[in-house]
């Protein structure tokens, strides 16, 4: 049997924070390599005129599958919210006047909205979940021209979802992306998305990783995960971008992937995303030594009546006690305040806004207005408050900003913001 040739494409441009490379896309094609199909990878992030470039690349590689992943659905701005959806649907309209092919979505905007995202762009299905495993199948069956209806997480337009979505219990079997899987991207000053674990159990009021990643943490191995450090780092790549939700759990794999990169002594630079509970000072040497030079602390508030609400675990104080130590071991800081949700008062904003004034962190972020996803906490106390319908299926940006805030917050941020250079707002 011939192998089918598959064009996969990253159509995101976002640069919120930092500009990023599809690794879920990379995954997935190295996955489908591996499956014996001849892939063409195309990330769209730096394609200023990514008309022609689409044209072109369609025109010598005629695909027999496209896939589109959906990385975002849009910005999380409330006050002037970019709606991402219209660009993708603009990409998939071209990719279907220039190819017969049929078009699969994916990516963890499409696995929040599987059946929504579906219909607006009209494509031909999608996989809700991890493509490593399902694309792969959903290729064996079209070749054969076999049913789709045992395809884990596969939705049909009209139809819906055909099989039960899989978690693998496992990262060890999916393949990484080969080093010049990258060299299309300019990397220049990027860090390279890498990732150990998959799934979040802490279930905050607001976050959609458990929809998309699972509330069941899952690994690669450490010994494994170095390894692909290593492959890269004699690659050339020296800066790496730990994208695990929560590095810091399991402490004992964390602990353990810092001994390993240790070990190997490997020149690398790296950030990740801490939840600021249960760390250690232990584990905070171990990331210094392992090259860790700065980290993203997700505390969302300096106010403990408003972590609670938020179904955090931690406290304020466990914030300012990790924040301190990162910054004694010489660990870059960046804050990130979550304001306006349910609860949410004048007096909690200004306890936070002092908060993070009096923690040494480098840079803060900050918003107003909390973007509702569906099957959160948030999302069902939004329905209670009369924000949003029941029936908002909310792939159009729906935000929480409590009504008494509404004109005081934005003002209350950039007067406080104004004073601090090194807030974002």
């Amino acid at each position: 049997m011939e192998r089918m040739k598959v064009l996969l494409v990253s159509p995101n441009v976002e640069l919120i924070n930092m500009p990023v490379l599809p690794l879920g896309l990379g995954c997935v094609a190295s996955a489908v390599q591996q499956a014996g199909h001849e892939v063409k990878f195309l990330d769209l992030l730096f394609q200023e005129d990514w008309l022609s470039f689409l044209h072109d690349q369609i025109d010598a590689f005629p695909p027999d599958v496209i896939g589109i992943t959906i990385r975002n659905i849009d910005d999380q701005n409330r006050s002037d919210p970019v709606f991402f959806l219209d660009r993708v649907k603009k990409i998939l309209q071209f990719c279907r006047e220039s190819s017969s092919a049929p078009i699969v979505l994916g990516g963890a905007g499409f696995s929040l909205f599987p059946e929504s995202a579906l219909d607006y762009l009209e494509a031909d299905m999608g996989i809700q979940g991890e493509g490593e495993a399902a694309f792969p199948i959903l290729l064996e069956r079209l070749q054969n021209k076999r049913p789709l209806s045992d395809v884990p997480g596969l939705y049909l337009p009209h139809a819906g979802l055909q099989s039960r979505r899989q978690f693998s219990q496992t990262l060890n079997s999916f393949p990484y992306p080969p080093a010049d899987l990258w060299a299309s991207s300019q990397t220049g000053d990027l860090w390279l998305p890498f990732q150990t674990r998959r799934g979040c159990p802490f279930d905050c009021s607001y976050c959609s990783t458990g929809a998309i990643e699972g509330r069941k943490p899952r690994k690669r191995a450490a010994d494994k995960a170095v390894q692909d450090v290593i492959r890269y780092r004699e690659a050339g790549f020296r800066r790496f971008f730990f994208v695990d939700n929560t590095f810091n759990f399991p402490p004992s794999y964390a602990e353990e992937l810092c001994q390993c990169m240790i070990d190997h002594n490997l020149d690398v630079e790296w950030r990740c995303i801490l939840y600021p509970w249960r760390v250690s000072p232990t584990l905070i040497r171990k990331m210094a030594r392992a090259g860790c030079v700065e980290v993203s602390l997700g505390f969302e508030s300096g106010c403990n009546r408003i972590l609670r609400s938020m179904n955090k675990r931690f406290t304020a104080f466990d914030v300012r006690e990790i924040s301190h130590r990162l910054h004694e071991a010489g660990i870059r800081q960046t804050g990130f305040l979550l304001l306006g949700g349910p609860d949410e008062t004048k007096e909690s904003v200004e306890e936070s806004f002092s908060f993070v004034d009096a923690l040494p962190l480098d840079m803060v972020k900050i918003t107003t207005g909390i973007r509702i996803y569906p099957g959160t906490a948030l999302a069902r106390r939004a329905v209670e408050d009369g924000v949003i319908m029941e029936n908002n299926d909310l792939l159009f940006p729906a935000f929480y900003l409590n009504r008494d805030l509404q004109e005081w917050l934005p003002e209350a941020s950039r007067r406080w913001g104004a004073e601090r250079p090194s807030w974002i707002l």
